[in-house]
């Protein structure tokens, strides 16, 4: 799924001339706290709440406003990680969508993204996530996929980052197949595999933030 496909029409750009009585209005009627501006077709950046509500920056109309997220921006064909990429580095919950001539054509927000990912990728398919610790010279996911299919599973998805206590370290998250995992973990753990958490769906307890946070974990590029 590219940019394209996500773009948010309900989100409309503000203009420079645009009085920002207009602004806030229109982020109290769409529940946001960011709005694109665009001039020309062109996108000139981002107009947000903190900005309005700045003592020292009260201005009348937009253009005046020291506009921020220049950057966050993609094409239209990028892929929707590409949105969450940019997202993430420029830290902004809207990304503007520029066709091959740079013109503007819409935004994307961070909220359509996860709504889409989620229908569209394992995240929304049954089976349990598993939290390897391990070393970066004992990562190998051919070896850890033939322990999982070993045990008539397969794995879904896989996200590999550092690991928060220790940055030497890395931490493994697998999306499997299955419910019932407790034989892989054993093999995984007979394998010299140090499983650091797991989570059975079928019989998990953990509440809705834990589902949002291990989601995000997917997410984080």
């Amino acid at each position: 799924m590219n940019a394209k496909d996500l773009i948010n029409y309900m989100i409309p750009p503000l203009k420079p001339q645009d009085n920002i009585s207009k602004v806030r209005q229109w982020m109290d009627e769409l529940r946001l706290s960011e709005l694109p501006v665009v001039e020309n077709g062109r996108f000139l950046g981002i107009i947000d709440e903190e900005l309005i509500l700045n003592d020292e920056l009260q201005y009348p109309v937009v253009g005046d406003y020291p506009l921020v997220g220049q950057n966050c921006v993609v094409q239209s064909g990028n892929h929707y990680y590409e949105v969450l990429k940019v997202s993430g580095v420029e830290g902004f919950r809207i990304v503007a969508v520029v066709d091959e001539l740079h013109q503007y054509i819409g935004v994307v927000s961070i909220e359509d993204v996860v709504e889409a990912f989620a229908k569209n990728s394992s995240v929304s398919t049954p089976g349990a996530i598993i939290g390897l610790r391990l070393k970066f010279h004992d990562y190998s996911l051919s070896d850890i996929s033939r322990i999982i299919e070993a045990n008539e599973a397969k794995i879904l998805s896989s996200y590999l980052s550092p690991h928060s206590e220790d940055p030497n370290d890395l931490h493994l998250t697998l999306k499997i197949n299955k419910e019932e995992i407790t034989h892989i973990i054993a093999s995984l753990e007979q394998s010299g595999f140090f499983v650091e958490n797991s989570y059975n769906v079928a019989n998990s307890s953990f509440d809705e933030k834990e589902r949002i946070d291990i989601l995000m974990k997917y997410l984080k590029l």
